[in-house]
């Protein structure tokens, strides 16, 4: 509903004392005592001309005195209030007014709907973490107590037991070091340490690196390339960071006897790699949200594949961070591809 601006209802105040201030002296003049005919327009103009402008002052000074009160209130971090905001005419005033009070509104639902997705965030982490770390620790809890309750006399036992204990306790301390490279990279408490390097060199180290996690599951290593070399710029151990988490995460989810690529290309001034196979692939619907802490695509929560959940979160703030971006392309049963680029050298 549109209301009138208080400017015309004031002047519609001020006619109608204009119109009450003729009627009274009109029936002064009638029947109680003759008034001049130059009186007949003064005092109703009179009035009403102290009618428009007293009331105007006055509600103008009652309207900013609460505005300002009311900017005070609802005054949000984005935006501050400009004083003058409150010297403007009355109707510039309220409109501007209205204005703010409205912005101030989609303001809080959206941070109100934020607020909702990281209550829902905040819940799935903490049931992930908890699920993460379960599993290693309720391993070295049942390895302990078989100990305890006489595995320690049967050396093979006791051998076994305890190495198992060390890889489940490894386990842990990899999350907890994810959890904490990944917390420095959202605080942006890491720093770059840019330099020139051969990709395809580094893709190579990665891949022997993971030699051995490929023959398990007979898993052939791509390398295709356009030239022997491809020199880029970026952070290099940050880098092989990233190609080591998604060369695993290709493994891991691979199928037995598959194959996984790295295939690396320039375009203009950037170097484009890709890191793709035909495993298990990954439903559309989960694209959105592979790259989220703890993430997993398997609804069965199982944690049979490994790793710590952070891979592809630390994966994507490293990309961030060379003010790049990774994107991921996938089919469920035919494979999936990761890809993102770098600066040329």
């Amino acid at each position: 509903m549109k209301y009138p601006k208080p400017s015309l209802l004031i002047l519609y105040g001020s006619l109608s004392t204009l119109g009450f201030g003729f009627a009274c002296t009109l029936f002064v003049h009638l029947f109680i005592s003759e008034v001049p005919s130059y009186l007949f327009f003064i005092i109703p103009f009179l009035g009403a001309a102290f009618v428009f402008f007293i009331f105007n002052f006055l509600l103008k000074k009652f309207i900013q005195q609460r505005l300002s009160i009311l900017y005070r209130s609802v005054q949000t971090k984005h935006e501050e209030v400009d004083i003058q905001d409150l010297e403007e005419s009355l109707d510039d005033m309220i409109e501007n007014a209205e204005e703010k009070i409205e912005e101030w509104k989609n303001f809080q639902v959206k941070e109100i709907s934020k607020l909702k997705d990281q209550e829902v965030f905040r819940r799935e982490f903490l049931g992930n973490l908890a699920h993460e770390l379960k599993t290693p620790i309720f391993s070295i809890q049942g390895y302990i107590l078989t100990l305890l309750e006489g595995g320690l006399e049967d050396d093979e036992i006791n051998q076994k037991f305890l190495e198992r204990a060390s890889v489940a306790t490894d386990r842990i301390v990899g999350i907890l070091d994810d959890l904490d490279n990944i917390t420095k990279m959202e605080e942006e408490k890491f720093q770059l340490k840019m330099e020139s390097f051969d990709l395809i060199k580094l893709a190579r180290e990665s891949m022997e690196t993971l030699e051995l996690m490929a023959n398990e599951k007979s898993i052939t290593f791509e390398l295709s390339v356009q030239e022997d070399q491809a020199y880029v710029t970026a952070d290099r151990d940050k880098i092989g960071q990233v190609l080591t988490n998604l060369i695993r995460n290709s493994i891991a989810y691979g199928n037995d006897g598959g194959f996984t690529r790295v295939t690396i290309f320039s375009i203009d001034d950037l170097t484009t790699i890709q890191v793709s196979d035909n495993g298990i692939g990954i439903d559309e619907s989960e694209h959105a949200r592979l790259f989220e802490r703890f993430y997993r695509v398997e609804k069965s929560r199982t944690r049979h594949k490994g790793g710590s959940g952070l891979g592809l979160a630390i994966v994507k703030h490293i990309i961030d961070a060379h003010n790049q971006k990774i994107a991921v392309q996938s089919t469920p049963g035919i494979g999936s591809q990761f890809h993102f680029s770098l600066d040329k050298s």
